[in-house]
């Protein structure tokens, strides 16, 4: 999915200001397949890959693409929204009721940049676990002035 364009850049930001819950949502194509509905439901900003519902294990891993680094906080508690139609703005609200039933009502990832910069599609997406993941995190907190 290529909707940003090729110089999109992934940057922190601290501000009190915020779009969602956390300002990054992520979202695998395997568990877009599992739900079986339109992926702009869900209003993910980065899509990867990934088999079935392989990301309900990465909360509290990091995923590394390129010289950006992403930590993932937990799985995202689903609302409304998600009824809703992209096109039309109907409101299905089965399909909430459906991702309650079947995922707990989570479904994606709320996640957060540690260390921003670009990214494009096609680029490769490393999970980094416990302590290569602290070892990145420290080094980018350690790194600032």
């Amino acid at each position: 999915m290529d909707i940003a364009g090729p110089r999109a850049k992934l940057v922190r930001y601290d501000g009190v200001e915020r779009f969602d819950v956390l300002p990054l949502l992520v979202a695998t194509d395997g568990a877009i397949a599992v739900f079986g509905h339109d992926h702009r439901r869900l209003r993910p900003n980065i899509v990867t890959g990934g088999e079935g519902l392989a990301e309900r294990e990465w909360p509290g891993a990091c995923l590394r693409i390129g010289k950006v680094l992403i930590g993932v906080q937990n799985l995202r508690l689903r609302c409304i929204m998600t009824a809703y139609d992209p096109d039309t703005l109907v409101r299905d609200k089965e399909i909430t009721r459906d991702i309650y039933r079947r995922f707990g009502g989570k479904l994606a990832l709320n996640c957060f940049v540690i260390e921003d910069g670009e990214i494009a599609v096609g680029d490769e997406i490393q999970l980094a676990r416990g302590r290569a993941c602290a070892e990145s995190t420290a080094a980018a907190v350690f790194a600032e002035p």
